[in-house]
């Protein structure tokens, strides 16, 4: 497999998500909104593409015994960024999404790529894997978050200054009147509805390009 296909693998042969139907709580509980969805998308990325890079530098010289503990440690400590970062630079949008950001750390896809593939490969290699996974899930939370958003809230990146900082609080735009939103999507129920339809699309779509 070339470096190409190693990152493009991550995001439509096994998508995180939409194929391989991991990280759905999270996935499920942030996608409210557009600006949820890419903050814990930031944060998933920070952590994950740092955590397969440093493991593929140490892994010819953590001993067999100790590589899941160290994996963990890693992890975990790289969580612990991701959170501090937040809570220096988007406060207010980390308060709304806290849980999510600091369970991370329990995420399978993170832990999965770094066993899988993190402490068997290169550093190039296993920084496109973890690159091509993150994008994967990022395009899934914000599929997700955009959908639920327009059709719950009948706007596109409100409260998109939480993320960005005062100056694009202008961003946001009004899509639908509010008689003609459907405030179900906008909830857990419609987290369901809305993620089951788009996970069949996305199953439909990668089994006809499979088979074309």
């Amino acid at each position: 497999m070339n470096t190409a296909s190693i990152a493009v693998a991550g995001i439509v042969e096994r998508n995180p998500a939409w194929i391989q139907m991991l990280g759905l709580c999270p996935l499920l509980a942030v996608s409210s909104s557009v600006v949820n969805a890419l903050g814990l998308a930031a944060a998933s990325a920070l952590v994950l593409i740092g955590s397969n890079t440093i493991i593929a530098l140490m892994r010819n010289v953590l001993p067999h015994f100790a590589r899941l503990p160290a994996f963990m440690l890693l992890i975990a400590g790289l969580t612990t960024l991701a959170v501090m970062l937040m809570e220096a630079f988007a406060y207010e949008l980390y308060l709304g999404i806290a849980l999510f950001v600091q369970i991370i750390v329990t995420n399978c896809i993170i832990l999965g790529r770094a066993e899988a593939f993190a402490s068997r490969q290169p550093v190039w290699p296993s920084f496109l894997d973890a690159l091509g996974t993150a994008a994967g899930f990022a395009i899934a939370l914000i599929v997700l978050g955009s959908v639920r958003e327009v059709i719950g809230q009948g706007t596109l990146f409100a409260h998109v200054d939480q993320l960005l900082g005062a100056g694009a609080a202008n961003l946001t735009i009004q899509i639908l009147p509010e008689h003609q939103r459907l405030l179900l999507a906008a909830l857990p129920p419609g987290a369901f509805i809305v993620a089951g339809l788009l996970i069949a699309l996305a199953r439909t779509i990668h089994e006809v390009s499979a088979r074309g």
